[in-house]
Parts: C-alpha cells; structure tokens; sequence
C-alpha cells in the first residue's frame, strides 16, 4: 500500500467517522424535542383536555397557582381548559391563534350540536390598552374558535356568535383574553 492510498482511506474513515456523530447529535437533538412536544401536548402536540381540566391556565400541569411557572405561561403561550362543559380558548396577548388540541376539546361541543343543540362562542377582552382594538381582537378570536367549529363539521347556522365582554375587576387580564364556548 503507499501513501497516499493511507491517506485516502483515513480520510474516508474519518468523513464516516464524523457523518456518524453528526447522526448521533441529530437523533439526540431530535428525540429531546419529540418528548418536549409529547410531555406538553401528546404524540401529534395535541392538549389534552383531560389534564387540562382543572389546572390554572396556561400553566403546565402541576403548577402551583401564582407560581413563576404559571406566571410565565400564563401571558405567553395559547391554552385550553375545559370546565363543567365550557371550553375556553386562553390567548397570548395581541394574538387571535389558538393553541393545539381545539377540535379534542371541543368533541363535546360537537356531540351537543348533533343532538340539536347551539354551539354558543363568546369573546371577553381585558381591560388594557385600546378598547375598540380589544374588541376587534376579540372578535378575531371567537372567529377563530368558530373556524375550529367549521372545520369539524358545525355549520354557522349553529354557531351563535355573542358581542365581547370587557372583564372588570375580576382575575387577570391573561383570564380576561379568552373565547368561551358553551352549548344552548
């Protein structure tokens, strides 16, 4: 063998060599963030109401209300809970986009509407800022639950959609951006 037939195969051994660690970094990489999705929201990101029920809003499970967790979460990241039947879609501030999971959240929604009943969507903003934005804002986002609605086969004929509330003097303004959806 001569030299340079050595010095082609270790450069070969050492491109495999490398493009084998690359592999091991991006499966680690990757794997950490498949769990990080599935430990927030199931296997395909959804939230799950069941585990949502209950727990302060926007706050990962377990989270102790007013703790830094749940104060963090609360303001910036989309949510649902289900409560006694009504669905509420929690925003971020300045934002109409609802968080993973809405059509899990809102089966029963879809059941009532089967049965006959009327799905009911009211929008309530908090009182910050300027209220005609407010109120448009929250017009966006019960257009967005009433979109969730459509698209899981709930025409607008059964949709009735209820002018935004301004909360006053109750909870937090991250409680106040929200959609509620009951059935009537």
């Amino acid at each position: 063998m001569t030299s340079n037939d050595n010095d082609d195969n270790q450069g070969v051994v050492w491109a495999i060599l490398i493009g084998v660690i690359l592999l091991a970094i991006s499966l680690a990489v990757g794997m950490g963030l498949y769990r990080t999705s599935k430990a927030a929201g199931g296997a395909d990101g959804a939230v799950s109401t069941s585990a949502a029920v209950g727990a302060p809003m926007g706050a990962p499970v377990g989270a102790a209300p007013g703790s830094p967790a749940e104060m963090t979460n609360a303001a910036d990241v989309p949510s649902i809970r289900v409560e006694n039947g009504v669905v509420k879609f929690y925003f971020p501030t300045g934002s109409a986009a609802l968080a993973n999971g809405a059509a899990e959240a809102l089966g029963d929604v879809v059941k009532g509407v089967a049965a006959g009943r009327k799905a009911v969507i009211s929008g309530f903003t908090d009182v910050t800022g300027d209220p005609a934005k407010n109120e448009e804002l929250a017009k966006q986002r019960a257009f967005a639950v009433r979109d969730a609605l459509a698209a899981l086969g709930i025409g607008e004929d059964k949709v009735d959609l209820r002018k935004p509330e301004a909360i006053t003097a109750t909870g937090s303004n991250a409680e106040a951006r929200r959609v509620e959806v009951t059935l009537q």
